[in-house]
């Protein structure tokens, strides 16, 4: 089973977190385009299956982030947007 390692990508284990989210859904689509188009061993499907996984993890935890983000921003009485503090989401008055 060293392709599963070797396809992984270097410095794939514990780094993934750090690749912005416009690069992770890039490799994500190539590796997707990937395995439908070509004709690739078992190993090699499993390790692409592998790294898609973890980038669709990486993806869904920016977009997660992102999403908390917009929902903190409130527009001030002077109409700036400034960030709401995360209590004050909970707040159904706030």
């Amino acid at each position: 089973m060293a392709n599963v390692s070797r396809s992984a990508g270097p410095g794939s284990s514990g780094k993934s977190a750090d690749v912005p989210f416009e690069e992770a859904l890039k490799k994500l689509e190539a590796i997707v385009e990937a395995m439908e188009s070509e004709d690739l061993s078992l190993d090699s499907l499993l390790a692409k299956y592998e790294e898609g996984t973890r980038l669709a993890k990486v993806c869904q935890e920016k977009l997660a982030a992102a999403e908390l983000k917009i929902q903190q921003l409130e527009k001030n009485a002077s109409g700036e947007m400034t960030l709401k503090p995360v209590d004050a989401l909970d707040d159904p008055e706030g």
